[in-house]
Parts: C-alpha cells; structure tokens; sequence
C-alpha cells in the first residue's frame, strides 16, 4: 500500500496566475481505505504544513488528493553577511 506523489503544477500556476499556495497532487490506489487514508493524510498536514484542497473519487475507487500549503518566503540574508 503506497501513496503515489507527484509533485508539479498546480492550481492556481496552469492558468499564469501567482499564487498564494503551492500544490501537490496526489492519488490514492483504490486499495488503500478510508481510515488509511485519512490517516496518512493528516500526517502530511501535521508535519508538512498541509491542508486539503480538493479531493475526487474515481469509478476505480481510487483517489485524487490536492494538498495545498502557503509558500513560504525565502528567509533574508543574515546582516553582515553579503558578498
């Protein structure tokens, strides 16, 4: 049982648009169940800063998981230290 990742465009970046959030796709195998699932899931929110965007079941019983985070801004360069 394993969760496929993929990572690329997302919404919000197909259509030119900046966006606030950045997005991973993921798709859930027909076999993996609900609990399993959600469980997973809320690791990848706990730990990853995650939140569900979107979700759409297949007649396959597999999953499509949009997970969407807000980017985080690139930290400034320490004072002092610029070349």
């Amino acid at each position: 049982m394993t969760l496929d990742w993929r990572s690329g465009g997302g919404i919000g970046q197909d259509r030119g648009v900046p966006s606030d959030y950045e997005y991973v796709p993921l798709r859930i195998p027909p076999d993996v169940d609900r609990l399993t699932a959600a469980v997973r899931l809320a690791i990848q929110a706990e730990f990853g800063g995650w939140e569900l965007a979107t979700v759409r079941l297949f007649r396959d019983g597999s999953r499509q998981v949009m997970l969407r985070r807000r980017r985080r801004q690139a930290e400034p360069p320490l004072p002092g230290l610029s070349y």
